[in-house]
């Protein structure tokens, strides 16, 4: 993993805290949540205030997420509202967060002022045993606490300032405006700066958890569809009239509910000649190819009389492998009709002809499902299902690794936004 985060590729574009005061409030964080204080000067955080670098001093990745429910977060600046999630066991950890920073953005400003805020995401479910659990969760709260007791004071207040306007002869009080003016000190002026998030329950829709070997949960008006391994405790197991479970491993049922609920773009001219989305899957399916067959290829300098020279020499497991002449047949398809009928396309090769329906609202949740059945491509994996990436990465030789992060940071890392435009429609 050196090599991946010298170059960005893990645990990027994090906050560093090293200013006392602030290491010493994520410290009360971490004694509220009953964890050691780190001993470190300096570490990063993401989006929620995780820190790769606490979590080794700590050996525990999960201090933040102990039971893989319940996720714990600790916010010391407003501007970890723009940093990545890297470690969680939901996909949708980042969007809720994202959703709880933009509702109290005034208030969440007005108290890292002061303070450190914690707490939990909490739903109705202490732990996940079983499908079941997974569907049971509708809707999450935002449990927020403060170290210094500022959203305690600030409500204290609050009831006092409406006593002052409401009661006639509340000013003769004289232990009461002492005491305002002592919560003033530590919350400031609460008729300017909102010190009380708005909003704390958000809607928990579909997601991805890393629960029983990965589980994707999609939601419809009328349908929750499951797809996981069939082994997974309590698949199929109730409520047939509103859940649908698919095993991971049936291709034709997994493609089959993406198109029909909409969430798939099938390959049309419209959208595959413009983005160069069957070179890039060519591409990538060529190389995995030459590193399979001949790991010790040099791929760095692989040039097309190299790639040329090792098709004519590797025909046999090349063609038996079948992903490679099927994409080269269906590039000529396309230029030749304009179009590709799916109906005719093998069940197992169907996904290296589609992305995530661009509008979608699922639309990443849906690409990194594909990922799952297109793992040569390394790229798509990488941008949507990063967790899946560093699983792989961990089992390659040191040679493909170089490749991989030499590719990734020329093809990826030097235009996000570019290549999610070109190849999959997205911002």
């Amino acid at each position: 993993m050196k090599r991946l985060y010298e170059n960005a590729l893990i645990y990027g574009r994090l906050f560093t805290v090293d200013r006392p005061h602030l290491v010493e409030r994520y410290n009360q964080a971490l004694r509220a949540f009953r964890l050691p204080a780190t001993s470190l000067d300096s570490f990063d955080i993401d989006r929620t205030g995780f820190s790769p670098q606490v979590a080794r001093e700590l050996d525990d990745f999960d201090y933040l997420d102990p039971a893989g429910i319940n996720r714990r977060f600790i916010i010391l600046t407003p501007a970890q509202a723009s940093l990545p999630v890297v470690h969680t066991r939901f996909s949708n950890t980042g969007g809720l967060m994202h959703e709880f920073y933009t509702a109290n953005a005034r208030a969440i400003h007005a108290l890292t002022i002061k303070d450190v805020i914690y707490g939990e995401i909490e739903d109705n479910v202490s732990a996940i045993e079983d499908i079941e659990d997974l569907l049971s969760i509708e809707q999450v709260e935002f449990k927020v606490l403060s170290a210094e007791n500022v959203l305690a004071k600030a409500a204290e207040l609050r009831t006092l300032v409406d006593r002052l306007k409401s009661e006639p002869d509340a000013w003769r009080d004289d232990a009461m405006l002492e005491r305002m003016v002592e919560l003033a000190r530590t919350t400031g002026d609460i008729r300017s700066n909102r010190m009380v998030p708005d909003q704390v329950v958000f809607r928990h829709s579909a997601f991805w958890t890393s629960h029983f070997g990965g589980t994707y949960v999609f939601v419809d008006d009328k349908m929750t569809t499951v797809i996981s391994d069939p082994r997974a405790p309590g698949f199929r197991r109730s409520r047939p009239w509103q859940v649908s479970y698919l095993d991971r491993n049936d291709h034709a049922r997994v493609f089959r509910f993406l198109s029909r609920s909409g969430r798939i773009e099938l390959p049309s001219a419209a959208w595959l000649e413009g983005s160069g989305f069957l070179d890039h899957r060519i591409d990538m399916t060529l190389k995995d190819l030459m590193h399979r067959i001949d790991p010790a290829a040099d791929l760095a300098t692989a040039d097309p009389v190299m790639m040329q020279t090792f098709l004519a020499r590797n025909a046999g497991p090349i063609r038996a492998d079948g992903v490679y002449p099927f994409l080269n047949a269906a590039r000529r398809e396309l230029s030749r009709t304009g179009r590709i009928d799916i109906r005719d396309v093998p069940d197992t090769l169907r996904f290296q002809l589609v992305r995530g329906k661009p509008d979608h609202p699922d639309v990443w949740l849906t690409n990194r499902l594909i990922s799952e059945y297109v793992p040569a491509d390394f790229v798509t994996r990488y941008v949507f299902n990063k967790q899946g990436f560093y699983d792989d990465y961990e089992g390659w030789a040191d040679g493909w690794r170089a490749f991989v992060v030499e590719t990734l940071k020329n093809a990826y890392l030097s235009d996000k936004p570019a290549l999610r435009a070109r190849l999959f429609g997205l911002p």
